[in-house]
Parts: C-alpha cells; sequence; structure tokens
C-alpha cells in the first residue's frame, strides 16, 4: 500500500487547510500592511531609519510573523498536493514545486526584512556616516520588496496550476479555480512590471493585487467552513495499492 503523505479524514484535511490559508493570508496583510508600509517610507531613508528605531519591536514582530505564516505555507502546501493530486497528479506535484520554491525564495529574502534594523543597531558600523548607513539600511528594505516579488513569480506558477486542477476537479467549485488562475496572471503581471516598469507598478498596485487577495481568501474560507465534497472518490485522500 502506499501512505498518503498526511493521514487525515477529507472534510478534516480541508478545514485544517482553510485554517492554515487564512493564517498566511492574516500574516501577509500584518507582515505588510501594518509594519513594512507603516514603517518604510517610500524614497526617504531618514524617516525609514528614524521609524524603524523607534518602532524596533513591531518590526521584529513582523518579521516572527512572517517566518511563522511560512511555517504554516509549507504545511499547506502538502495538503493541497494531496487534495488535488488525484485530479492530475504531475500537475498536483507541478503545483506544489512551484509553491516549495516561493516560500524558499521568500524565507531567503526575508533576511533583507530584518537587515535594516540590525544594522541601524550594530555597534560595529557606527563608524559609517549615519546618512550613509541610513541608505544603506533602506537600500536592504527596497531589495526585500524585489525578492518577494521573485518569489510572486513562482506562486503565480502555483495559483495558475492549481486554479486549473480546482476547475477540473469534482469536489471544488469551478469558480475557485477560475478565480485562482486570475490571481496568478494578477501576480504575474505585478512582479514583471515591478522589474521592467517599475512606474507602470506604481499605477497597478495595490489594485492589481485585489483579485489575488479575493480569490484566495475565497478559497480559504471555503475550505474552512464548507470543506470537499467527500462522496467522490477523487478526492485524493484515499489509499492506494
Amino acid at each position: 500500500m502506499t501512505e498518503r503523505l498526511l493521514d487525515m479524514p477529507p472534510k478534516l484535511a480541508a478545514r485544517v487547510a482553510g485554517f492554515l490559508y487564512l493564517l498566511v493570508i492574516a500574516g501577509g496583510l500584518f507582515a505588510q500592511v501594518f509594519v513594512r508600509e507603516r514603517l518604510i517610507v517610500a524614497g526617504d531613508a531618514a524617516a525609514t531609519a528614524q521609524n524603524l528605531l523607534q518602532r524596533a519591536t513591531l518590526y521584529r514582530l513582523g518579521f516572527g510573523v512572517h517566518l511563522f505564516y511560512l511555517l504554516c505555507a509549507i504545511v499547506l502546501a502538502l495538503i493541497l498536493y494531496e487534495m488535488l493530486r488525484r485530479v492530475s497528479a504531475s500537475l498536483a506535484l507541478l503545483a506544489l514545486g512551484f509553491d516549495l520554491v516561493a516560500i524558499t525564495v521568500e524565507g531567503i529574502h526575508l533576511l533583507h526584512h530584518l537587515a535594516p534594523l540590525l544594522m541601524l543597531t550594530d555597534s560595529g558600523l557606527a563608524g559609517i556616516d549615519s546618512s550613509q548607513l541610513q541608505a544603506m539600511a533602506y537600500a536592504q528594505a527596497r531589495l526585500f520588496a524585489y525578492g518577494f516579488g521573485i518569489s510572486l513569480v513562482f506562486f503565480a506558477g502555483f495559483c495558475i496550476v492549481a486554479g486549473a486542477l480546482i476547475y477540473r476537479s469534482r469536489f471544488l467549485p469551478r469558480t475557485l479555480g477560475v478565480m485562482m488562475v486570475i490571481a496568478g496572471i494578477c501576480y504575474l503581471t505585478n512582479s514583471f512590471a515591478l522589474f521592467l516598469a517599475p512606474a507602470l507598478a506604481s499605477l497597478l498596485f495595490p489594485y492589481i493585487l485585489m483579485p489575488c487577495l479575493l480569490a484566495e481568501l475565497s478559497l480559504a474560507l471555503w475550505l474552512l467552513v464548507k470543506g470537499i465534497e467527500t462522496n467522490t472518490a477523487e478526492v485524493g485522500f484515499v489509499r492506494r495499492a
């Protein structure tokens, strides 16, 4: 017998996935909207440095929350793989690969979130001119934004493939699949605009990401509240010979 990766009944697995997805969404909104966007002042290294030093505890909390939701995202990725692999094992594996690469890239670049505060408080850098140190710290914060954009390229791949699988499945609404595909396209558009046409990206953000939030929140709530249909053998949590 081939064992399942996660030994849970389908309904419970779906609700765990929905709960974890909500944690990921809430953690992402907190770290980005309530921490980075409040403390990092676009184009002003001095004001950013002052904010980080005055609100250091909040900034560190943002790092901790971000790290925690990445752990949740790994478990979520495995549950979604188990759920979708009965639709197409190869495409579900592709979606899992995209998701895990996105999480890895995001986790590595999370160092750039913490680096500005470390640089501003490191006594070993006290000999550097304050304006230069502030500029270096601000550059690290900007690098995180670009690193996060890179991770979203891979996450866009996950959204598109997972959306196609959801659309083809018999245990989740097709509408959710369409919404996830649209979310993936929006993520791709946002990231490539950030890299190739920053002026366009500033016009698109944050509106381009609204469909992404709607799609992911809808999927998370559906999994948590409604679960998945268990009257079909295609759910993907049954044992295989």
